[in-house]
């Protein structure tokens, strides 16, 4: 791609475009986020911090399925890749179709758990559940093949519909914040299908995988259906758990931190998206993926170290400016979620590429950690300090292991 600034023409390849895109993106879902937070809030954020969240589990089961479609498109003969999107598209939707069925049948007890007034939530998250999983096959595909592009304008296109819908029905008071969001949250999953390449017509074929690639298949789905649920669990569960245990202004005020901390782990995302299939092309192609990977990390601690470093520096300045003075009594708390937050970052980024290598251990590893921050939120949640506190420790732990097997594995 050419872009012309001043008379000059620029190259811009479509993997440096993407990252402009998720910039753009992430910038776009974080002002989402930060004027529903000042509109509505603490005690109203805080139900609205829950369906964010929620949206930010389903992305994060649906992004198994995108990893899965990323790395196999790569593997597999290419004469076998019609073949394979018929067999995913067919699986997804049943799968799916379960996942948002249940969203419906307990949609009364979601909403005593997360202490929510209408069950009709959930019934729109049961719609939107399909449409989400679809939308993520054909976004592995994109990715997979490096098709940046398309990737971008569909990322681009589920941010500002979603903005634009639930800020119009928000603004003109047409539905509650609660129903508003949801509706949006549909709404963006509908255009984030385009640019699509799922027919209906392709469900009435017949498909079948090689047994080679069945197994191969199942083996990474498994081991990344565990990963992505231990990601689930580390990004979410404090939010939850907060929502649960305390009353509704502290939970409001709690996820205005945990909005603000985890901004590097949502442009470490990014990142990790294009290292992803250049890793595994370049293990394919016989090249060393480690270089990939030190190339992209360099960055990634720059950042890091500057997210935290500002956040101790300039908590109450970042909050005022960011969410109003009514959320300033998170200040002291700031710079600690922030460290927590970019160490499972630092983290993810070592297990996402073994993960790429078809090495799992450090899956297992990250699930245990998981598993453990539930246990210790549960426990340990007298003060929200305490909550972010059990968040460090863990997170720290989880962050040497990984760096431990990363060298082992290098010196190996």
């Amino acid at each position: 791609m050419q872009v012309s600034i001043l008379n000059r023409t620029i190259k811009i390849s479509s993997a440096q475009w993407f990252m402009i895109s998720v910039m753009i993106v992430n910038a776009g879902n974080y002002l989402y986020n930060l004027i529903l937070g000042r509109w509505l809030g603490p005690v109203l954020f805080a139900d609205v911090a829950v369906l964010i969240t929620l949206l930010l589990v389903l992305s994060f089961l649906a992004m198994t399925i995108q990893l899965l479609c990323a790395k196999f498109v790569i593997e597999i003969p290419p004469e076998r890749t019609d073949n394979f999107k018929k067999v995913i598209y067919k699986y997804t939707l049943f799968f799916s179709g379960i996942i948002g069925l249940l969203c419906m049948l307990f949609a009364k007890q979601l909403i005593d758990i997360f202490h929510l007034d209408n069950s009709l939530i959930f019934f729109l998250f049961g719609i939107g559940v399909p449409i989400y999983f679809v939308m993520s096959v054909s976004r592995g595909l994109h990715q997979g093949k490096q098709e940046f592009i398309s990737l971008s304008q569909s990322y681009l296109l589920e941010m500002f519909g979603r903005l634009s819908l639930t800020f119009i029905l928000i603004g003109f008071n047409i539905v509650n914040p609660t129903i508003a969001v949801t509706i949006g949250i549909l709404f963006s999953f509908v255009l984030g299908l385009f640019p699509n390449q799922f027919t209906f017509s392709s469900l009435k074929e017949e498909s079948v995988l090689a047994e080679t690639e069945t197994k191969a298949i199942y083996k990474f789905l498994l081991i990344t259906a565990l990963y992505e649920g231990t990601q689930i669990v580390i990004n979410n569960s404090d939010i939850l758990i907060v929502k649960h245990y305390f009353e509704s202004n502290r939970a409001g005020l709690y996820a205005s931190l945990a909005l603000i901390g985890r901004v590097v782990y949502f442009v470490i995302w990014m990142l990790v998206m294009v290292l992803l299939p250049k890793v595994i092309l370049a293990k394919k192609e016989g090249r060393d993926p480690q270089k990939v990977l030190i190339n992209y990390l360099k960055f990634i601690l720059l950042l890091t170290v500057t997210l935290v470093i500002g956040c101790y520096l300039f908590p109450e300045v970042i909050i005022a400016i960011l969410f109003g003075k009514q959320y300033l009594s998170m200040g002291p708390l700031l710079y600690k979620y922030a460290l927590a937050t970019s160490l499972f970052a630092l983290a993810n980024v070592f297990v996402y590429y073994f993960l790429s290598l078809s090495k799992y251990v450090p899956v297992i590893i990250a699930m245990i950690f998981g598993l453990s921050q539930v246990a210790g939120l549960i426990l340990f949640h007298n003060t929200l300090e305490q909550v972010v506190h059990v968040q460090i420790v863990l997170m720290a732990i989880l962050l040497l292991i990984t760096l431990a097997y990363y060298f082992n594995n290098r010196n190996n």
